[in-house]
């Protein structure tokens, strides 16, 4: 299984070869780009019985989803596409150029049929290729991919509530007393 590894903060740290038979807890980085050369994994309850994955094994994360692993061609290959729709839109589509059409067809079709499943983590984004993918797990979704994006939020606090004393009225009338300018004061 390849696993291509991310942190936390979905920045990519590098890609490692593993046999899940084997579950090791310690994995060598291929490619680091932040300088780290080992990564821990949490093997604990990952594998399903039937081998698949049922959790992320960089950050615990129990929501992952496939999607299609295109090659790096596919880009190649969309530009070819558009570019023959421009022609032909254009009407200088001569009979090479068709042929040179349906050859980009027949390549994007075979691309989109033989392309492979990948699992790929909604929190941390680590993708797994490589090995047999679970009926359950489904494809993106946006309701999860929002509970993973959005910054836990502190419970909000409510202000103290002031508490006063009730106001106590004195009906008792009191004798002024006289300022040392001539007025007076209550």
């Amino acid at each position: 299984m390849r696993i291509e590894l991310c942190d936390e903060s979905r920045k990519r740290i590098g890609r490692i070869e593993v046999d899940p038979a084997l579950r090791p807890t310690r994995a060598s980085i291929v490619g680091s780009e932040n300088g780290q050369s080992e990564v821990f994994l949490d093997w604990e309850t990952a594998l399903d019985d039937a081998g698949c994955l049922r959790r992320c094994i960089a950050c615990g994360c129990d929501d992952l989803f496939r999607a299609k692993a295109f090659p790096q061609v596919t880009g190649v290959i969309v530009v070819l596409a558009f570019a023959g729709a421009v022609v032909g839109a254009l009407g200088f589509a001569t009979p090479p150029i068709l042929g040179v059409m349906v050859l980009v067809l027949v390549a994007d079709l075979a691309i989109l049929l033989f392309s492979k499943q990948r699992l790929i983590c909604h929190r941390c984004r680590s993708r797994y290729l490589g090995m047999p993918i679970a009926r359950y797990h489904r494809r993106w979704d946006r309701s999860i991919a929002d509970k993973h994006t959005q910054p836990a939020r502190e419970p909000e606090q409510t202000p103290p509530q002031i508490r006063s004393a009730p106001l106590q009225v004195n009906t008792q009338r009191t004798p002024r007393r006289a300022s040392s300018q001539g007025r007076q004061i209550a």
